[in-house]
């Protein structure tokens, strides 16, 4: 799971700002966490056989991360959405996060796992794209939902503009307007396992 990483860059944020990804402060003593990371899940494509260039970059996305499927659901318990997701549970890994990432696919995301629920913050550093950032509590009911566009070719995506406050123990980030696609908001819930 510590292999080379390439994404976003998460830090948790108490107080203070981070890079591309979280900014965490509050994070079990570590301050200025950052994460984005090429998460992979293992698995192969043997069942897909068209060879195409979108599968191809859905192979290679996550490659070197441990990944679980993340399914969004609604109060009610309708299913809004799901994404296989990189997990990104350390220092190194959040502290990457999605930075260096050329494309996400539709159905990929990251998962930033961390010890406990905290006012966490986030920024766009060397982001290429826009995401959608999602907290969510410890039981994985989500607290915020933002939509963070790509910084412009000027930035550095660590402006003020560029920056996205929330609490939570895990934040999922997946492309940008994916919530609005399938009206996810607060209150529904993030569904996924980890292994010990």
């Amino acid at each position: 799971m510590k292999t080379e990483l390439r994404r976003r860059t998460l830090l948790a944020v108490s107080g203070a700002v981070a890079v591309a990804g979280c900014l965490d402060a509050g994070d079990s003593g570590e301050a200025n966490d950052e994460t984005q990371a090429e998460p992979t899940d293992g698995t192969t494509d043997d069942d897909e056989t068209d060879g195409s260039e979108t599968n191809a970059t859905a192979d290679t996305v996550h490659e070197g991360y441990e990944t679980t499927e993340v399914r969004v659901v609604s109060a009610d318990g309708d299913e809004l959405g799901a994404v296989t997701a990189a997990i990104a549970d350390t220092r190194d890994l959040r502290t990457l996060g999605l930075s260096d990432t050329e494309e996400l696919p539709s159905d990929r995301g990251m998962l930033f796992v961390f010890e406990s629920v905290e006012e966490r913050g986030f920024v766009m550093r060397e982001m290429d794209f826009g995401i959608d950032i999602v907290f969510a509590d410890a039981d994985g009911t989500i607290t915020d939902v933002h939509h963070a566009p790509a910084p412009e070719p000027d930035e550095d995506g660590e402006e003020e503009h560029h920056q996205y406050p929330g609490r939570g123990q895990y934040v999922l980030e997946v492309n940008y307007e994916w919530t609005t696609d399938r009206d996810v908001s607060e209150g529904d819930v993030l569904k996924f396992d980890l292994e010990e």
